[in-house]
């Protein structure tokens, strides 16, 4: 290997262990243990996270609240820092970081976990789409409205798998798709509703594929081309996978009945090629603050539309025919496909004609046209007519 060739390989090496990190962001899972905290902390929350992790796979063990307890004091406690590298864990690497919205927690449940609010709308720089499918039971549904638990109450538990696919990430363009284990439970802490949310990957990502984010990460538009590797130059061999991904996120009042959540999240993730794990914990954390960036500007945005109305137009948009639908989304894959070619880091594909719906999920189209949907009632630019999709979905 010629040393140019060396560079060029060392230099991709580099650009993909950060991206691979970055990939944290699209919406909490990991695993637990401290790099840098205060050592007596890191034995109970570590504890802690993996009896979760261990109750989402296989709930004959029994849901431990005192392990849940743990992790809702540590989110609620004063720290000098909201950010920490956690102890590795099955040779993940962990993460951990808060931070507070002002939004009641009513609200923040009907936005954020709504079987009739796609999940990319509030985090729209992290997910492409999230499909949520229950276990057997009526009970497992997500749904449109939670109830409140009272002191007396038991936890409400929700169990499920959820098919994530998520955005380009944001230094090499990669983006996977994967399916996780999910645990729900609704419960009252000394008076204040939380919600702590279990994740664990079933089986390693499907290939890394290329990406582009078309213009600012903010403007919420991004290419997907379905082919393995990365459109960042150097990088266009690589064959990534996320191998494990597994986290445990706790949502809690600030104070009782009072207008703040604060969200804190315990991520582990092991993800590379040839088995490798490039992951660093410095990178889960410039993910997991792109999703919170993106969160706040949204819940706390005087344009956010009334969750009733994002419910409505997901209706209408539901009711309509196929074939209106595979039309809207297949332009709006040639927009996305345009802006890319047009930025310079993709060539035209050689795909005139394709049909870029025939072989995509009709619960994926909703997501991604109700993301259009969004963008245009948050004050943003869509990449289809605005004029026409509006009136299409207001019938």
């Amino acid at each position: 290997m010629t040393r140019t060739m060396k560079k060029k390989c060392l230099s991709g090496l580099w650009y993909l262990s950060i991206a691979l990190c970055v990939l944290s962001a699209s919406i909490f899972r990991y695993d637990l243990a401290w790099a840098q905290p205060a050592a007596d902390a890191a034995s109970p929350v570590s504890d802690a996270v993996i009896k979760l992790v261990g109750f989402c796979q296989n709930p004959q063990g029994g849901f431990d609240e005192k392990a849940a307890y743990v992790l809702i004091d540590y989110v609620l406690k004063n720290k000098p820092k909201k950010e920490l590298a956690l102890p590795g864990i099955q040779e993940a690497t962990g993460a951990y970081y808060e931070f507070d919205t002002k939004v009641n927690f009513a609200n923040f449940l009907k936005y954020s976990f709504n079987h009739q609010i796609p999940a990319s709308l509030t985090s729209p720089s992290s997910l492409r789409y999230s499909i949520w499918n229950g276990q057997p039971g009526p009970s497992q549904r997500m749904p449109a409205n939670w109830r409140k638990i009272s002191p007396a109450d038991e936890p409400f538990i929700l169990r499920g798998i959820q098919r994530d696919a998520i955005t380009p990430d944001l230094t090499t363009g990669v983006y996977y798709e994967y399916d996780l284990q999910k645990t729900l439970i609704l419960l009252n802490y000394k008076g204040r509703q939380a919600l702590v949310t279990i994740s664990k990957q079933v089986d390693k990502s499907n290939v890394g594929k290329k990406g582009v984010i078309l213009g600012s990460d903010d403007d919420w538009n991004y290419y997907y081309s379905d082919e393995p590797g990365s459109a960042r130059s150097g990088l266009g061999w690589v064959k990534s996978y996320i191998y494990d991904f597994f986290s445990v996120a706790v949502y809690v009042e600030t104070t009782p009945g009072d207008n703040g959540v604060r969200s804190g999240f315990f991520q582990w993730i092991r993800a590379g090629w040839s088995g490798v794990n490039f992951v660093q914990a410095e990178h889960v954390i410039k993910g997991m603050k792109r999703y919170a960036r993106n969160f706040n500007a949204i819940m706390e945005s005087p344009q956010l539309p009334p969750a009733e109305k994002i419910v409505a137009t997901y209706q209408r948009l539901a009711a309509l025919p196929g074939a209106e639908l595979r039309q809207q989304y297949t332009a709006l894959r040639e927009a996305q496909k345009a802006l890319a070619v047009e930025s310079g880091k993709i060539k035209r594909p050689a795909e005139a004609g394709k049909d870029l719906a025939s072989s995509v999920s009709k619960e994926q189209i909703m997501e991604e046209l109700m993301l259009e949907y969004f963008k245009i009632s948050m004050g943003k630019n869509s990449l289809l007519s605005a004029k026409q999709f509006l009136a299409l979905i207001s019938h």
